[in-house]
């Protein structure tokens, strides 16, 4: 795997590079004697901007007419998205939106009008069709959701760290979705070999029908991919896959530990049984990955005896604030992990960040418009950490 390169914040803070983008008309071209290469994302980031512009096109249509009384509830979402669509177009060969939202300046393969950003390298018909498509609030998170399926399936196609934008995204874009009222679970267009390709039901808060079912708001299976079983390939993993899943494995040891507290200070009613999925959905995801481990060959990370709570829970407020800080401090777990792991295997971890962002805004936590991306968290204490 690509060794992923350090980090570096944009102009707005929040979208985290780590592949030098190249914006060249073509490969061949010299400069200075070097050989300058086409950017291999450009493709997946032009997707990805065209499908954020018919989004904002629809957002505008949906405003300017019966979604009009709902203009404050709307435009903080479309501000997310504009956000978005900055960090997707970030090397791209084309002018950046503005502050305001539009484009100025005429390049090619952009357009622009009054209805929202410039779309790079995207039919302006074709966009303008999808927007005129939407025309009730109900519709938009329809479109949200299927905007957050089809980042989906790029990921295979995309440099670790678009993937890794285009999970958060994704997520981002489900949340969007909950919070217009669509609760249909997201599922990929496309689904990696690795991954099931059945959602289990889910209820409005994004959380899964049973214990037994797969993580809340995700496809992931809730065993080894494919099988009841560990997986059957005993290839050693790259160290940086092996470190990531070591990781979301001690996170979810964690977890685990966090939500037995959390369970123990909520009344019995839907809250407790709120946890208790919970509870669940992360001992499935902690054996998903322990398997995983344990079939490459690898040793998985056991529980520590115990572990200190970042703070005090001493009734039912602490407990649904210590849920929200669990379920926030795992998406940016498993937002290393949709880099880290191999193209076939993304969608899993994908699932499992859009998950834990939808519990982590179940749980009350405030959130952001780039899950899984540390630099935009919300967090501002440390996880449950092994007391020995």
């Amino acid at each position: 795997m690509q060794r992923r390169r350090r980090r570096t914040t944009l102009a707005l803070g929040l979208l985290a590079a780590a592949t030098v983008l190249t914006a060249c008309t073509g490969s061949g071209h010299k400069d200075g004697g070097e050989q300058r290469q086409a950017d291999p994302d450009l493709p997946v980031r032009t997707r990805a901007v065209a499908a954020t512009d018919a989004l904002l096109a629809a957002y505008d249509t949906v405003i300017a007419g019966p979604g009009a009384g709902r203009a404050g509830e709307l435009q903080p979402l479309r501000a997310e998205l504009l956000r978005h669509r900055a960090a997707f177009a970030e090397g791209l060969p084309s002018a950046a939106p503005s502050a305001g939202g539009s484009a100025t300046g005429s390049t090619a393969g952009a357009t622009a009008d009054s209805s929202g950003p410039a779309t790079v390298g995207a039919d302006p018909t074709a966009t303008a069709t999808a927007a005129a498509a939407v025309t009730t609030v109900a519709e938009l998170g329809a479109a949200e959701r299927r905007t957050a399926q089809a980042r989906l399936a790029d990921l295979p196609a995309a440099s670790p760290d678009l993937a890794r934008l285009l999970a958060s995204v994704s997520a981002s874009d489900a949340l969007h979705a909950v919070a217009l009222g669509d609760t249909t679970p997201v599922t990929a267009g496309a689904p990696a070999p690795a991954a099931s390709a059945t959602a289990s039901p889910s209820g409005p808060t994004g959380t899964a029908a049973s214990p037994a079912a797969s993580p809340a708001g995700s496809t992931a299976p809730a065993t080894a991919p494919g099988t009841g079983t560990p997986a059957a390939s005993a290839t050693p993993l790259p160290d940086g896959t092996a470190t990531a899943l070591q990781s979301a494995l001690a996170a979810e040891h964690a977890a685990v530990y966090g939500y037995g507290v959390v369970g123990a200070k909520l009344p019995d009613d839907q809250q407790r049984t709120d946890a208790r999925t919970a509870f669940a959905t992360h001992e499935a995801r902690r054996d998903t990955w322990r398997r995983l481990l344990a079939g490459s060959g690898a040793t998985p990370g056991a529980a520590a005896a115990g572990y200190q709570l970042p703070f005090a829970v001493a009734d039912a407020a602490g407990a649904a604030r210590l849920a929200a800080h669990i379920e926030a401090r795992l998406t940016d777990v498993y937002g290393e992990l949709v880099a880290a792991l191999p193209a076939d295997r993304r969608v899993t971890a994908a699932d499992a960040l859009r998950g834990t962002a939808l519990q982590a805004r179940r749980w009350g936590s405030a959130g952001t418009a780039f899950p899984g991306l540390p630099e935009a968290a919300a967090t501002d204490s440390p996880a449950p950490t092994p007391t020995g």
